[in-house]
């Protein structure tokens, strides 16, 4: 099932969204790892996962308008942005700023946690969708019936915290036949599971999948910002 929006013009100029930060650094993550791309995040989340890397966003921001969000993210001359969390689609006005983003020019993605409906997001923007794990804490807030509304373009990323996450997650693929639907993403939780230990398992198992590494904390650490 293919994604429609129909966003109302003056929406673009009328919506107002808390925003935690607006930065511009690598992508760390995802098929446009490395690649220069400024960061939208927006405050707020309503899920708790125990290796949240940016609880700072949970409360607070700054309200800005969509129009002053185009300002301030067009000041970096950049081609990919990135709308990411907290959970960005928790705030009404993600979806406006998202068409705003897309009819801008960018290539945009929005990563989210896969427990909000994503039906309605703009149909260029590139989806990076988690499926929680057990080790996450939040397994029980998926939403599968986001699966349905991916694209060929859009991703699906684990993040595994150990060996039962792994196989757990292998499971997944294989129920709702993730292969034949997008790209499907490893990534082990940051100081929880060895990069080379999640790697030897996949190559163990042939399993297709894209192992990928938080670029930007082997870059930058845990610095917000980054």
């Amino acid at each position: 099932m293919s994604r429609a929006t129909v966003i109302n013009i003056q929406d673009k100029t009328e919506a107002s969204l808390k925003i935690t930060e607006i930065f511009y650094s690598l992508q760390g993550e995802s098929r446009s790892s490395g690649f220069p791309t400024v960061f939208i995040r927006l405050t707020g989340c309503p899920l708790r996962c125990q290796y949240c890397d940016t609880a700072y966003a949970f409360f607070g921001g700054t309200g800005m308008t969509v129009p002053a969000i185009l300002a301030k993210a067009g000041a970096y001359h950049a081609h990919y942005i990135t709308v990411t969390g907290g959970e960005p689609l928790a705030q009404k006005g993600c979806q406006v700023l998202l068409t705003a983003l897309c009819d801008a020019g960018y290539e945009v993605s929005l990563e989210t946690s896969g427990a909000l409906d994503v039906s309605q997001v703009d149909p260029r923007v590139i989806i990076v969708m988690d499926i929680k794990t057990p080790g996450s804490g939040e397994v029980d807030r998926n939403l599968y019936g986001n699966i349905g509304h991916l694209e060929r373009k859009d991703q699906i990323k684990f993040v595994l915290c150990d060996e039962h996450d792994y196989r757990w997650a292998k499971k997944i693929i294989s129920d709702y036949k993730l292969m034949s639907i997008c790209e499907i993403l490893f990534s082990p939780s940051y100081q929880q599971l060895k990069a080379v230990t999640l790697a030897d398992w996949i190559l163990a198992d042939r399993l297709p999948v894209r192992m990928q590494i938080q670029l930007h904390k082997y870059l930058w650490g845990n610095n917000p910002g980054k």
